[in-house]
């Protein structure tokens, strides 16, 4: 493993003087109202939504090969330019400088030198925490020559400023609504409208690029567009005004590319001098704002009081779950890892150069999961999102397919697409589970929520054509009333609805695909096996928490009643008959009514239920081959195992039939051997999704069309990976957990291979590249599985507890590793001490202690400790010894 990065401190900085050569990289910076994303030499985008960018929308492919980029010019002499980013054209003192990047929790800056010229820029870019909508960019230039040296400095940031569906969708006819005003400090546009010919709408944004020296003082000539900065015969990387010293000239402004182009006043640079210049690039939504953001971040004492509360802020995100063990690396990159929800709660899936849903927003599953890593830090701030979550499930079971901006705001249909996933009823109660056992809180099972309404009824099946829009998106009952359920009632609904809705071989339907979305072409026949062990997992654990709770009736909507009906479920018409009835009784309006159900009766029903369908799954889906079947196709057949001659095998096909406890222990030994056998690139050592199917898949989905090693077909998901490490622990597989779960560290740290900053991407491809940086769930997966199942540290039903599954290589030379994370608004610290280095499994809990007080032992391999016992005014020291 060779990495090109390497952390300074503790808290997470790290240098990486490569990160030019990778043209790939890209770092994000965000607040709630902005988002950017800067490459090394400073491209990217700046935008707050879909339809507002301020630097024009960039993907991972047009990253670097797009001229747009922020850019600092210096002029010294017609043969002596220089562009302290890096970013020009034919300009061989470019090749001649040195670079060096450093980064942060999340800031950057970017040190270039020249040593022909006698210059070194360092430039730092960040949002501030503070929550204004803008980024700044500060630029230092330094003489490090022994001789004067008088240059004029001009920065230069092209404006996009409108809609990321008007990159080709009339460009050129949106460049005629812009509006520019020229601003003593810089340049603002407020186009007319925003351009969509199904419905135009005024604009109410403010687009801004500003600027000023470190004494206060503005530019002293203003470029107001590109065509004024750039020439005829020059562009972005070679404009005219810089190589031919020009001053702005008379031409029309308005209905032009707006340009950001801001030239200051001529200086002279004695040896070892020093002048800084303040960027200032944004989005308003009125002019007085934009003044109000000059304001304050216009001096260099501001802008560095705005970077070190930037910097505290995202410290303390971060450090909200910190780590102390062997690696001082492996620490320093998880408090990356860590901060990953956060940054997908901000940016959802779109709004970094990888991105798979173009349009903005997250979607349903990414919602939940989300919430995992955000429960082990806040569960009280996560409440409210669990309960506003609830909102998007329709009473057919399934749920609006993304997720507004608003608490509680739901989409029906991404891109005019009536799609269900079948999985989406798995994720909700995982979620409600985790925050029930951190917090002790089972009463939100009783809690009510409305559910979402729209034209789709019958799983997407069937439109109700008696919809309105103008009624809203909340289910209404035959008064007209809003309609509102039980949390618990919403998770009984998504999950006892998907036992009815079977496919061919009694298996739930595949529908639009599972987790896997790229298993969206067998939505007739189509059946997860996979899937289907996770339903019965839920349907047991609805019933242990409803008997948990001690109440004994809940309400229920009265259509739920059918649902309960006891027969012979190996009868398939008569799955399909009852869930037919229900559908027939909810597909237009609810009677609003609820009946009386006794939670002994309903608890019974439900595990019998989860009962029969593992006895099924493990009846008919183990295969002689040592692993499950986890599909059909939409031809009705099984898709894994020797097919032709060619086995195949799926890693989700195993890892859920581990984790809900389908997979019996001799069983669950089989599936780690095959998984070694089968899935485990023996080059990069990780853990393939799949085995190579040799040819498209037309009957079962697209991902078989995308090159094998990339994406859903066979690369590294560490999604997929990391649930599969969490699988292992939960069945005490604790050796093979550990080796899973750092695999994905290790492909990450190894960036000769990586190419990028610390972070757990969505994948690795086959030549072990680091693909969709930042925006992935596998983060949530990974900070629950290390916390909760590694170092033990976790909920259970409001107490505390610590039931270590460490390995002996995890301690390495040190004898101690510790944990420091929240805990019912406590902070806990848990030290484990192994001075034996004992292996899991060899070891027992031999004394412990809170607070210096022993504890006692009733469980050699757990602790459990009342929550009453934290105190939240200092922190809590938790010590084990364990040999």
């Amino acid at each position: 493993m060779r990495k090109t990065w390497n952390f300074e401190s503790s808290l997470g900085v790290f240098e990486f003087p490569e990160a030019d050569k990778i043209r790939s990289l890209y770092f994000p910076l965000c607040n709630q109202a902005l988002m950017s994303s800067l490459s090394p030499d400073l491209h990217g985008d700046i935008k707050t939504g879909q339809n507002s960018f301020l630097l024009e929308p960039v993907s991972r492919i047009n990253l670097n090969s797009l001229r747009t980029s922020r850019n600092f010019w210096v002029y010294i002499d017609r043969d002596k330019l220089w562009s302290a980013t890096g970013v020009s054209k034919n300009l061989k003192q470019i090749q001649e400088d040195s670079f060096n990047l450093q980064a942060g929790l999340l800031w950057q800056k970017i040190t270039r030198e020249n040593k022909k010229l006698g210059l070194r820029a360092e430039i730092i870019s960040f949002i501030p925490a503070t929550g204004e909508p803008v980024e700044i960019m500060r630029v230092k230039l330094t003489n490090v020559s022994a001789q004067k040296i008088k240059f004029i400095p001009t920065a230069a940031i092209p404006l996009y400023a409108r809609s990321a569906d008007n990159i080709r969708d009339h460009r050129q006819v949106t460049s005629l609504l812009q509006r520019v005003t020229l601003n003593k400090y810089g340049v603002i546009s407020k186009p007319t409208l925003s351009f969509d010919e199904t419905k135009h709408r005024p604009n109410k944004d403010y687009y801004f690029v500003l600027g000023v020296d470190a004494k206060g003082s503005s530019p002293q000539y203003i470029y107001p567009t590109q065509e004024m900065f750039c020439g005829e015969a020059g562009d972005l990387e070679a404009p005219e005004a810089v190589l031919n010293n020009l001053l702005p000239d008379a031409r029309p402004i308005q209905g032009r590319e707006p340009m950001g182009a801001l030239r200051f006043k001529e200086i002279t640079l004695w040896p070892s001098g020093s002048q800084v210049y303040i960027l200032i690039m944004g989005i308003a939504q009125d002019a007085k704002a934009v003044n109000r953001y000059l304001n304050k971040f216009n001096t260099c004492g501001k802008v560095e009081v705005a970077l070190q509360k930037t910097k505290k802020f995202w410290q303390e995100k971060s450090s909200s779950i910190n780590l102390s063990s062997a690696n001082s690396d492996f620490d320093q990159w998880f408090s990356w890892v860590n901060i990953q929800p956060v940054l997908r709660k901000t940016f959802g899936c779109s709004f970094l150069p990888d991105f798979d849903y173009g349009k903005g927003g997250r979607g349903w599953r990414d919602l939940w999961q989300d919430c995992l890593g955000l429960l082990l830090n806040d569960p009280k701030e996560a409440r409210n999102l669990l309960l506003n979550n609830f909102c998007g499930v329709r009473i057919d079971g399934s749920n609006a397919t993304i997720v507004g901006k608003k608490p509680g705001e739901f989409i029906a249909d991404r891109n005019a697409i009536s799609r269900v996933w079948m999985d989406h009823g798995v994720w909700p109660l995982i979620t409600t589970d985790l925050y029930i056992n951190e917090t002790g809180d089972s009463g939100i099972l009783f809690k009510e929520a409305a559910y979402f309404c729209d034209q789709h009824t019958w799983r997407s099946a069937k439109i109700n054509r008696g919809w309105k829009a103008a009624e809203g998106n909340r289910l209404k009952g035959i008064t007209g009333k809003i309609y509102r359920g039980s949390i618990y009632e919403h998770l009984l609904l998504q999950n006892l609805t998907q036992f009815f809705n079977i496919g061919p071989h009694n298996h739930i339907r595949l529908e639009g695909a599972d987790w896997n979305d790229g298993l969206d072409m067998a939505q007739k026949f189509g059946e997860s096996v996979s899937f289907s062990a996770m339903y019965a997992w839920n349907l047991s654990k609805l019933a242990e928490l409803l008997l948990k709770t001690g109440r004994r009736s809940i309400a229920l909507a009265k259509e739920m009643k059918i649902l309960l009906k006891h027969f012979d479920y190996g009868n398939k018409k008569e799955k399909h008959k009852i869930l037919e009835q229900y559908f027939t009784k909810t597909g237009e309006r609810l009677s609003g009514k609820k009946i009386s159900v006794d939670t002994a009766a309903l608890a019974r029903n439900l595990k019998i239920k989860s009962l029969w369908m593992q006895q099924h799954i493990r009846k008919t889906e183990w295969l002689n081959a040592g692993f499950f079947n986890g599909y059909y196709d939409n031809k009705k057949k099984r898709v894994e195992g020797k097919v032709n001659g060619l086995l195949k095998m799926c890693l989700a096909s195993q890892v859920f039939p581990l984790m809900s406890g389908v997979a019996d222990k001799q069983q669950a030994n089989e599936i780690i051997k095959s998984v070694n056998r089968y899935l485990l690139d023996k080059k990069l050592k990780g853990y393939r999704l799949n085995t190579d199917f040799k040819a498209q898949q037309p009957s079962l989905g697209r991902a078989f069309s995308f090159a094998y090693g990339d994406k859903e077909n066979g690369a590294i998901f560490s999604h997929m990976v990391v649930m599969y490490a969490y699988a292992l622990y939960t069945r005490s597989f604790a050796q093979e957990g550990w080796k899973v779960l750092s695999s994905l560290y290790s492909l990450s740290a190894n960036t000769a291979n990586s190419r990028i900053y610390p972070c757990l991407p969505e994948y690795f491809n086959s030549e072990g590249r680091g693909m969709y940086a930042y925006l992935t769930g596998s983060a949530s997966w990974f900070i629950l599985t290390l916390i909760t199942q590694a170092f033990g540290v976790r909920g259970e039903d409001g107490d505390l507890l610590i039931e270590p599954k460490l390995t002996a290589g995890q301690f390495g030379e040190n004898p101690t590793l510790s944990i420091t994370r929240s805990f019912s608004g406590a902070k806990v610290q848990v030290n484990i001490s192994n001075p034996k280095r004992l292996d899991y499994g060899e070891y027992r809990i031999l004394k412990a202690s809170l607070n210096s007080k022993p504890l006692a032992l009733v469980d050699p391999q757990r602790i459990r400790i009342k929550r009453k016992a934290l105190t939240g005014k200092t922190q809590n020291i938790i010590s084990i010894l364990i040999g």
